[in-house]
């Protein structure tokens, strides 16, 4: 069969460094940092006491009284940037067969906050049984796509996948896939995340995954900086409209890029950790180059790592990516654009995947900020875009994203062109 073209023609941002698309895509370019003190809690007895929150949000403006008492946060996230994206792409439902229109979303946590109150209610109340009988359904981490859907009437393929932070990245190739087999027209996809509570703090310090720079939060998302300690916990979501070609076309669409390609694949090593020399990474790569034949490792021009800043993690992909481009690794502009979101864990590669859009429609490349102290450990030749975004001409950029349990995901976006 042929395998039809999918193309990009909405998007919708929330994330710590803007409440949406264009707001999240000029902070990049300045390189502005999300993170400062926790507000949503007392933090004062967490090794971290500081997290890359939503900013100056108010969510009255989105939900009535009724409605909002429905949702957990990563579900309200979730529905403000489906509203976003679905209104950029002017996606008309009585214009579209909404049996062809699906929804693909992800959340690696879905609703801790929730379970989190239902069980402190539970125990505070003397173990009384009084639970919310929204509990479940706020909870479940399906919920976003089933809320998108039933607000547009999109009957399309309508489910959730959870792969820890590759998991939108995932949800996206899954809705590629669908699309490119001719089994929707219309995908929304993307991610969403909200877990900066005590559950989530306090269970990511319990590991020692995040960063405990809590006398300079600003500066302590660092990756491949030599004295880097951890990541900083973000939240937000992003949204994508996944559209066939000729249908976008035919509803004269505007067209941010195309989808070249979407690799999967495990570690096979460790829990939390990655393979120290890459291998996950580097065969995750590779898969997604083998979806367009016409696209070779010297055509690309930038990679938007996962580079969350951890000791191991920010090695092992670099490792990777030279295995996979050899020379031409030193020709390719890198960035971490974590470095200034924070890791927003399964709603991290929709807003990378943004990024690496917007890179591709513009023309230029975000920054890693926060950059102090080279690593001797970190290849010297590589142009990790350190401090200041650089303009260049990108046609092809891949978007990293990996998960505990040895998840990876890989999208490959690509100027659209015919």
């Amino acid at each position: 069969m042929t395998l039809k073209r999918v193309v990009v023609t909405g998007i919708g941002a929330l994330t710590p460094i803007g409440n949406n698309a264009k707001e999240y895509w000029d902070n990049l370019l300045v390189g502005k940092s999300g993170a400062a003190p926790i507000t949503r809690f007392d933090a004062s007895n967490f090794k971290t006491q500081f997290a890359c929150e939503v900013k100056d949000l108010d969510l009255d403006n989105f939900f009535d009284r009724k409605e909002g008492r429905k949702l957990d946060l990563f579900s309200k996230f979730a529905m403000i940037v489906a509203d976003e994206a679905i209104a950029d792409a002017n996606l008309v439902s009585d214009k579209l067969n909404v049996e062809r229109v699906g929804v693909i979303w992800g959340s690696g946590i879905g609703g801790i906050i929730t379970f989190q109150d239902e069980v402190q209610g539970f125990v505070n109340g003397g173990g009384i049984p009084r639970f919310n009988p929204f509990f479940i359904p706020k909870m479940i981490s399906d919920i976003a796509s089933g809320h998108i859907s039933i607000k547009y009437g999109f009957r399309g393929p309508n489910f959730s996948l959870v792969s820890a932070c590759a998991t939108s990245t995932n949800s996206m190739i899954d809705a590629f896939n669908y699309i490119r087999l001719g089994k929707a027209d219309v995908i929304v996809t993307g991610g969403s995340e909200a877990a900066i509570n005590e559950s989530g703090i306090g269970g990511f310090n319990a590991m020692h995954a995040l960063s405990t720079r809590n006398d300079d939060p600003k500066t302590a998302s660092r990756p491949f900086d030599k004295d880097r300690d951890g990541f900083v916990m973000g939240e937000g979501a992003g949204a994508l409209i996944l559209e066939e070609y000729e249908h976008a076309k035919a509803r004269g669409a505007k067209i941010y890029g195309e989808i070249a390609g979407g690799g999967l694949s495990a570690d096979a090593h460790h829990i939390t950790a990655p393979h120290p020399e890459g291998f996950g990474a580097l065969n995750v790569m590779r898969s997604a180059m083998e979806d367009d034949p016409s696209i070779s490792a010297e055509d690309f021009d930038y990679i938007n790592v996962h580079g969350t800043s951890t000791p191991l993690g920010d090695i092992a992909e670099l490792k990777a990516i030279r295995g996979v481009f050899g020379d031409h690794a030193e020709k390719l502009n890198i960035s971490s654009t974590k470095s200034m979101t924070g890791h927003l864990l399964g709603a991290t590669g929709a807003i990378e995947g943004i990024a690496t859009l917007l890179a591709v429609k513009n023309d230029i490349v975000p920054p890693t900020i926060n950059h102090f102290t080279n690593d001797e450990g970190i290849d010297p030749t590589l142009n990790l875009t350190f401090h200041k975004p650089q303009k260049k001409e990108v046609k092809v950029a891949l978007s990293n994203t990996f998960g505990f349990g040895g998840h990876n995901a890989s999208v490959i976006f690509k100027k659209c062109e015919g």
